[in-house]
């Protein structure tokens, strides 16, 4: 049975590294990182869990369109993070801040809410889990600055989307993981 996870936290809350841990004996996992390079801690703690356990993870970076299409086989997908997802996918399609109106901060929601809807479709066919890493927004004043508001507002959206999409939701804090929603 296919099982989609969401791991939400505050910057710097163990979000990533739970997630590398729990699947860190798991051969064939597909990380799909939004950015050109991966954080230099999560990168070790990979490289280690793949040499103790004898696995070796399908890594990709630079992920910002069409995340669907690098699943193939793969029993175990990590995305991380959702937030630089959006981040990319806004640049991409509103690179000026004069463009920022309602409609395309709804446009973008839609464009991110859709690749993921597409993911979680592949990983049903397979019968694999998927496991999405984001930042939470709820805890944050909300920014004057026109371009993180945006963000933030594009973001939110998508996390609540993405939550009630899952089978479970964990809210890091402090390198604890709660499970919220099973």
């Amino acid at each position: 049975m296919s099982k989609t996870i969401l791991v939400t936290g505050g910057y710097a809350s163990g979000k990533s590294r739970w997630v590398v841990t729990h699947f860190e004996a798991c051969d064939y996992v597909l990380y799909l990182c939004p950015d050109a390079e991966m954080d230099a801690d999560i990168q070790k703690r990979i490289r280690y869990g793949n040499e103790k356990n004898y696995v070796e993870w399908d890594i990709k970076t630079g992920v910002t369109d069409s995340p669907q299409s690098y699943i193939t086989d793969h029993k175990f997908v990590v995305l991380d993070s959702l937030a630089s997802y959006v981040r990319a996918n806004m640049d991409s399609m509103c690179p000026d801040e004069g463009m920022l109106s309602d409609d395309m901060v709804k446009e973008v929601a839609k464009k991110v809410i859709d690749d993921i809807t597409a993911m979680y479709e592949v990983i049903k066919e397979i019968d694999g889990s998927m496991t999405i890493v984001t930042l939470e927004t709820g805890f944050s004043v909300a920014p004057e600055d026109r371009r993180r508001s945006a963000f933030g507002k594009i973001l939110g959206i998508v996390n609540q989307r993405i939550a009630n999409m899952s089978t479970e939701v964990y809210l890091s804090v402090s390198g604890i993981q709660f499970q919220i929603k099973s």
